[in-house]
């Protein structure tokens, strides 16, 4: 049904995500996929790499070029085609490339360095990890703004944001409230960053630009960006607590957890280490009876979240605290109130037998520590077999968990429509065959 291929590495060209299954007549401009770009790229703050990718995307197939007749007002909509869209890499200075070099004999420890190597051998894209670095996640996010646009328009939103970081957990925050505080942080991400203001407010690139047109502006954003980065419009934290209700570095609805969150982090990266945590994400809107039983469960596909190199852990609902609650604590009993069945609890988290109850979905995401850190470690030379020692001294995150809620989202999405297009066209024939 909803299908996505993504593909480049690191310190390529760039990266690419290629969407099959969107439904023709979609108004989509770069300008809003990369509104949800911003929100993973790095270099945006001192919890993420320092790496200075704008992340801009490029759409390239998929939509029509051109109204398919005159005054058609089909220009820039979908046109049922694969729709491919291009995130060129313009922070890959030869400095970096050469940090990467010097250190590529040695596999980092907690990274899969070591095990790419086994399989793929001296051709093994190791400059900046190629298809295991944290980049790759950023056409995962195209795609899946591609799906969470269809989603919306069927009523289904999902959001996300940090609910645990370096030990320091959020306290109970009503889903209404996180979610409202998830769309003033984006919107604040927005009106901040130094390249949507430059590119897209000021008209640098619009919809109507061709694809060299495009490309001969990125070119020259290659060499602006540290011009660029300077002009971000400034505020305190304080400001930007009052005007949009959020921290100003981190997406937790939670400001109180948030601020002391942060400052686990610098804590812990102050020592030459890294720090995880939890994300969660939210599906608001899913009817009850999407997925399937067995094999393709619909916390089984949620589970393919595991494909984002961070994550070690994905729970549904009440997850492993479930082993320590008896049936009666754990079963979301029921009753029906003005013609609806209503769910006195949602332990479940959205989903029980594969299938979607038709209550929210709740999804959390354990994600790990950077791997590449600036304390020494144990490591071997992988050409000699020699033991080695390792520091790093190429651009990290202090931690990921700042930057991998928006990838947790759209990943969601993407899963969901898929399971809802599916569930959509069971439906449309069952009622055509028991009309009969």
């Amino acid at each position: 049904m909803f299908q996505a291929t993504i593909s480049g590495g690191s310190y390529q060209e760039g990266l690419s995500a290629t969407v099959q299954g969107l439904p023709a007549g979609m108004l989509i401009n770069e300008q809003e996929i990369y509104g949800d770009l911003l929100l993973r790229k790095p270099g945006a703050d001192e919890l993420s790499s320092p790496r200075k990718e704008p992340d801009l995307p490029i759409i390239y197939t998929g939509v029509n070029a051109a109204d398919t007749i005159e005054n058609a007002g089909d220009k820039n909509h979908t046109n049922g085609t694969p729709l491919t869209v291009l995130i060129p890499n313009l922070d890959r200075h030869f400095i970096h490339i050469k940090q990467y070099q010097d250190t590529n004999r040695t596999p980092r420890p907690g990274h899969a360095s070591y095990a790419s190597f086994a399989k793929y051998g001296t051709f093994d894209d190791s400059i900046g990890a190629g298809i295991f670095s944290g980049r790759y996640t950023a056409p995962i996010v195209a795609a899946g703004y591609l799906a969470k646009k269809v989603l919306k328009a069927l009523g289904v939103e999902i959001f996300s944001y940090v609910k645990e970081a370096a030990g320091v957990r959020m306290g109970a925050v009503d889903s209404t409230v996180a979610r409202r505080k998830t769309e003033a942080f984006k919107k604040m991400r927005c009106d901040f960053d130094p390249f949507y203001q430059e590119v897209y407010v000021k008209g640098r690139i619009n919809a109507d630009m061709h694809f060299l047109e495009k490309t001969a502006i990125f070119t020259q954003i290659e060499q602006e960006i540290d011009a660029i980065r300077e002009k971000a419009p400034k505020s305190s934290e304080k400001e930007i607590e009052s005007k949009y209700g959020v921290n100003h570095i981190l997406n937790c609805p939670d400001l109180d957890a948030a601020r002391d969150m942060i400052k686990a982090i610098n804590k812990i990266t102050a020592t030459g280490d890294s720090s995880g945590g939890i994300v969660e994400v939210c599906v608001t809107g899913l009817p009850a009876g999407v997925g399937e039983p067995v094999f393709d469960k619909l916390d089984a596909e949620l589970g393919q979240m595991l494909g984002i190199g961070a994550v070690k852990g994905v729970e549904i609902g009440s997850g492993f605290a479930v082993k320590d609650m008896t049936g009666i604590q754990s079963n979301d009993q029921m009753h029906m109130e003005k013609g609806k069945v209503v769910f006195d609890s949602n332990s479940a988290g959205g989903i029980t037998g594969g299938l979607s109850t038709g209550q929210d979905l709740i999804i959390r995401l354990a994600v790990k520590p950077t791997p590449t850190i600036a304390k020494p470690q144990h490591t071997i030379d992988k050409y000699t077999l020699e033991n080695k020692a390792l520091s790093a001294i190429t651009r990290r995150d202090p931690t990921i968990v700042a930057r991998i809620w928006p990838v947790a989202e759209n990943y969601t999405a993407m899963i969901i429509l898929d399971n809802l297009m599916a569930h959509r066209g069971y439906q449309s024939i069952q009622k055509a065959v028991q009309k009969k």
